[in-house]
């Protein structure tokens, strides 16, 4: 009995781990294609242009403007208008497109938030630079405004970018200079070792170079705009000494604020219980089976969990979120609201991850140049 019995916990040990290994590859994989997993029904046509038939889902009815990536290239952004086409369809208003593309039948597209595909096509002036860092030449966008005053923007875990261009017509709204940067092993930036994510721990040292390329430029105050990951690079970077004084505040959309409740958050979005999120942990903060899993170390997640950190937040901060959030749960955004009213202002959003913008611009938009002229321009 004793044998079996034991036999029966080191079958059962061996599952969990089992689970925590896959889990944790997954979360960490290197970035992969996107997935065109759309097909065009139909386009219509009337007199005021051209309508885009889809399949009815949660995303291709979601409120709000998005973009649609084609297989073949190019995109075409859709407005906020959506027509029934009976049970199984519905249709969206293409506003623009990129040059030469012409939606047809059949073609396959990506339903995505990110509803610029570069600065030109948001009205920014832009020009390309590269940010000298610990793992190469990472690229970047520079929008040119008040040389004293700087934001720099960081997309999230698997995003790009241009992801972030929603929230630089913000800062270029209230002429700050801008930095929008890339940073290792994602799409743009340079690959490291086996090409997986520290979940912002080394990332966060990319990032930290485009602080010190602004401050070698006259940069005399930074605001950091974080997206989801983005955010926990930013609140890292905001945490260190010499930051102090020069980090003026925060604009974080959707933010990781405790990795371990977004894994569990995550797990449950894909079916297996919150719980197993919690068997992912050692093979990430343990040095040896992080390397197991083709980490190049040890992620101290306990120094990403800003609930618990709350008295360490030192930087004003706007937190912009969605109540649908099924991905960074808007309860840790409340949470770390909760603890710190004086210096965190929760803005919350009928949307779902990174899609505030998307359900609201003119809102989002408004909130944050607000939110910025009185608590870090006044």
């Amino acid at each position: 009995m004793i044998r079996r019995l034991t036999l029966g916990i080191g079958i059962a040990a061996g599952a969990a781990s089992g689970v925590g290994w896959t889990i944790t590859r997954r979360l960490t994989a290197p970035v992969s294609p996107r997935a065109y997993d759309l097909t065009i029904r139909d386009i219509e046509h009337d007199n005021d242009g051209d309508l885009i038939v889809l399949d009815r889902t949660d995303q291709t009815t979601a409120d709000g403007i998005y973009n649609l990536w084609f297989e073949h290239g190019g995109w075409a952004q859709l407005s906020a208008d959506v027509r029934d086409r009976g049970p199984a369809r519905v249709a969206r208003r293409i506003t623009g497109t990129a040059l030469g593309l012409a939606p047809k039948a059949g073609d396959r597209a990506s339903w995505s938030g990110i509803y610029y595909a570069a600065p030109h096509e948001a009205g920014l002036d832009a020009r390309n630079i590269t940010i000298t860092t610990p793992t190469g030449q990472c690229p970047a966008w520079r929008i040119d405004g008040d040389p004293s005053t700087w934001a720099i923007h960081i997309h999230g875990l698997g995003s790009t970018r241009a992801g972030t261009l929603r929230g630089v017509l913000a800062a270029t709204d209230l002429g700050y200079t801008s930095l929008v940067v890339t940073y290792r092993n994602t799409e743009e930036g340079p690959r490291v070792g086996t090409g997986r994510s520290t979940l912002g721990h080394t990332e966060a040292a990319d990032v930290d170079e485009a602080i010190g390329y602004a401050v070698r430029r006259g940069a005399r105050r930074i605001v950091l705009f974080g997206w989801s990951m983005g955010a926990a690079i930013a609140l890292q970077l905001a945490d260190r000494p010499r930051h102090e004084g020069l980090i003026a505040g925060l604009v974080l959309d959707s933010p990781v604020l405790d990795w371990t409740e977004v894994i569990k958050t995550n797990c449950t979005r894909s079916g297996l219980p919150a719980a197993a999120g919690h068997l992912a942990v050692p093979w990430l903060t343990i040095e040896p089976l992080a390397r197991l899993v083709g980490l190049p170390g040890r992620i101290p997640l306990r120094s990403f969990d800003w609930t618990a950190r709350a008295a360490d937040l030192i930087a004003p901060t706007l937190v912009l979120h969605g109540s649908n959030d099924d991905s960074a749960p808007i309860r840790l955004s409340q949470a770390l609201r909760d603890a710190r009213p004086e210096l965190v202002e929760l803005e919350t959003f009928d949307a779902a991850h990174t899609l505030a913008w998307n359900t609201d611009p003119d809102r989002w938009q408004a909130t944050v140049t607000s939110w910025l002229r009185a608590r870090i321009s006044g």
